[in-house]
This record gives C-alpha cells, sequence and structure tokens, in this order.
C-alpha cells in the first residue's frame, strides 16, 4: 500500500515539473518581441541617400556692401498737360494700352481756337495788300522824283508808308502762326513710344491751363531710383553691379549696375539718390514698385551654404553633416547673405569640403547610419543594360 502512494507522489511531481517548463518559455517568447521594439528605439533606422540629396560646402565670392532702397521708375515719362483752356471733347486712350509717338491721346474744343486763326489768318492777307499798295506807290514816286515832278517829301512819306506795312504784314504772319499753334494744341499726342500710365480727364471735363491730362511713360526705360545711407556713399562708385529683388515678383532676383550717383544728399533723411540701370530691361515692366537690394561694392571668398541646408531653432542655426557614414549634428553660425544666389556665408561651425544634406527632414537623429545609393541615371541606365542583356539572351 504505502508503494502504491510512493508511486502516485512522484507521477504527480513530474506532471508538475512538465507544466512549469512551457509556461517559463512562453514568457521567454512573450518577452522576445518587447526586447527587440526597445532595440529597435535605440538605434535608428538606416537613412538611404543619393548624390543629389547632399551639398558640398564650398568658397564662393561673397559680395558685400552698402544697402539701396527704393522703387522702379521709368527714365522717359511725360506728364502731358493742358496748354489751353477749353472742354475736353474726346480721351482717345485708356490706361495700359500701347502708343505710338504722335498718336492722338486727348482732343480738346477748338471752335475758338479756329476762329482766331481765320481772323489772323485774314489780317495776314489785309496786310500783304497794303504792302503791295505801298510798294507799287513807292515806285511810282521814285519814277516822279528821277524827272524832277514830285518832291523829296512826298518820295520819303512814300517809303515809310512801304514799310510801316511790311511790319504790320510780319505782325499778322506771327499772330497767325501763333493762333494756328493754339488750334494745334488742342490735340495732345504722344511724344514717344509707351504706355499710358494714367488717365487724368474724361470727355466733359473744363480744361484750364497747366491741368493734368495724361501720362504716358516708357517701359523699356525703367530704371531702379534707390537710396542709400550717406554713410555709406564712399563706397559707391559708377559701373558697380547691384543685386536687388521687386516686390512683386517673388522669387526673381534683378541685376543691374550703378549708373549715377547725385552729388548732394537730402537735407532732412541724410540719404542720397543713386540711379541703377537693369541688365536686361525687358525684366520689370511696371513703375512704382518697391525695390530693395545691394551694392556689390566688395567681394571676398568666403564658406557658403545653400539656405536648405540650413535648419533654424529660433537664434540658433545648425546644419546636418555627413561624416562616416553617418549623420552629424553641426551646429552653424552664419554671417549675411549673398542676394545674388541665395546661400549663406559660414562664419563658423563647419569646414570646406563637409557633406551636408541639401534638403533635411524633421526626423534625423543624430549619429544615424547612412547608407550612400547610386544615382538615379545609373541606376536607370543599369535596368535598362539589364534588360537589353535578357532581350539578347532570349
Amino acid at each position: 500500500m504505502l508503494r502504491k502512494t510512493l508511486l502516485a507522489l512522484a507521477i504527480a511531481s513530474a506532471l508538475v515539473a512538465c507544466g512549469k517548463q512551457p509556461a517559463k518559455e512562453a514568457d521567454k517568447a512573450a518577452s522576445a518581441p518587447a526586447a527587440k521594439v526597445a532595440d529597435d528605439k535605440k538605434a535608428p533606422a538606416l537613412l538611404t541617400v543619393a548624390p543629389e540629396d547632399l551639398v558640398t560646402v564650398s568658397s564662393s565670392a561673397l559680395a558685400s556692401g552698402p544697402v539701396v532702397t527704393g522703387s522702379i521708375q521709368p527714365e522717359r515719362k511725360a506728364d502731358l498737360r493742358a496748354e489751353v483752356s477749353a472742354i475736353v471733347m474726346q480721351v482717345m486712350k485708356e490706361n495700359g494700352e500701347a502708343v505710338k509717338k504722335g498718336d492722338l491721346l486727348v482732343r480738346l474744343d477748338d471752335t475758338s481756337l479756329r476762329d482766331s486763326v481765320s481772323s489772323a489768318n485774314e489780317a495776314v492777307r489785309a496786310s500783304g495788300q497794303s504792302l503791295e499798295q505801298a510798294t507799287r506807290m513807292l515806285e511810282r514816286q521814285k519814277t516822279l522824283r528821277a524827272s524832277g515832278m514830285t518832291s523829296a517829301q512826298a518820295l520819303e512819306d512814300a517809303e515809310i508808308r512801304r514799310n510801316n506795312a511790311q511790319s504790320d504784314l510780319a505782325a499778322a504772319k506771327t499772330r497767325a502762326v501763333s493762333a494756328a499753334q493754339q488750334l494745334q494744341r488742342t490735340e495732345v499726342r504722344a511724344p514717344f513710344d509707351g504706355i499710358v500710365s494714367e488717365r487724368k480727364v474724361s470727355n466733359g471735363d473744363t480744361a484750364q491751363i497747366g491741368k493734368e491730362l495724361i501720362k504716358v511713360i516708357d517701359p523699356s526705360s525703367m530704371r531702379f531710383e534707390g537710396l542709400v545711407s550717406a554713410d555709406k556713399i564712399g563706397v559707391v562708385k559708377v559701373g558697380q553691379p547691384v543685386s536687388f529683388r521687386i516686390n512683386g515678383y517673388p522669387g526673381q532676383s534683378f541685376a543691374g549696375k550703378v549708373k549715377r550717383v547725385d552729388p548732394a544728399a537730402n537735407a532732412i533723411t541724410r540719404q542720397v539718390v543713386v540711379l541703377v540701370e537693369f541688365n536686361d530691361r525687358t525684366q520689370s515692366r511696371v513703375a512704382g514698385l518697391y525695390a530693395e537690394g545691394r551694392i556689390e561694392a566688395e567681394s571676398s571668398s568666403s564658406l557658403m551654404v545653400p539656405e536648405s541646408a540650413l535648419v533654424r531653432n529660433g537664434d540658433a542655426s545648425f546644419a546636418w553633416k555627413v561624416k562616416d557614414k553617418m549623420l552629424v549634428k553641426a551646429p552653424v553660425t552664419i554671417g549675411q547673405r549673398d542676394e545674388r544666389t541665395g546661400n549663406w556665408h559660414v562664419v563658423a561651425g563647419l569646414a570646406h569640403g563637409d557633406t551636408l544634406m541639401r534638403t533635411p527632414g524633421s526626423n534625423l537623429k543624430d549619429g544615424q547610419k547612412v547608407d550612400m545609393s547610386a544615382p538615379a541615371k545609373a541606376v536607370a541606365s543599369a535596368s535598362v543594360e539589364s534588360g537589353q542583356a535578357v532581350n539578347k539572351g532570349n
């Protein structure tokens, strides 16, 4: 009986041992994925980049000089005003319309001026007849005086009448020319090829002498009329290159050169006017736009990086450098921006030849491994060659 009891206890102990062993193995299997996830969090994923995703820090010319601000204005512009007092009969052109030299822009009422022209022409005709009569009388008096049939006084009087008639004719012609000019001034015409920039009157308005009628500008003569602080004007010279941006043309840079520097500063603002002509006059055809740029008075060799490679964090900046197939977060001290290229001058933090991420993302980690892939063109050509080889084999 005792033997049977001991056998039953041994069997029960064996069963309990067998049940504990699978439980431990299950616990180990359950804890394995959790450990793997923790390891994955500690080690960042491998970053695969192509050569076009990288940029190399290099030295290039950095232009420096005084800042210039102002507006775009045409060199050729005409503010056409009324030269006679009359009613506006017709405005021929609207804002923005192109005009040719001599095109009629505004027509004024010419009724009274036509009457003045007719009267002046009639006065010229009458004066001409009086001159002819006085000339004939003088010739007759000369003939009579030669034969002794008239006095010297009569000859002198005839000569005086002839001279007065000549003066009257000259004055009448002058009045006729003036009347004709006044009549012509009732037709306001374009002084040069250009565009109507501003229409000041409408049909039926009364135009007094000096009243603004219409403005015409030449869009091909646009220039940058800028202002430079007087304490910086000493480094500005005619012919220096200028790079600037124009409000209204986002993302575009314009280039020009200094054409003229005014010899006097503004008494209130202490700024000097600098005229900058476009290198390409067709780049801007809109007057009055605000512009800002920099005169390239000096040029020096400096380390430059594109703006896309920099990451801003408040006042601090850094870049992601690729070194030994690993990402390194490098704090960078930047200087001024090159207006021509948009690149930034690197004062400290990087060296010539450093490789940076061209457009770093927000999920990059310091120390993350980097795998360099083949250029896209090389991969494409390799795929084509592989396909050709397969076709030849078939």
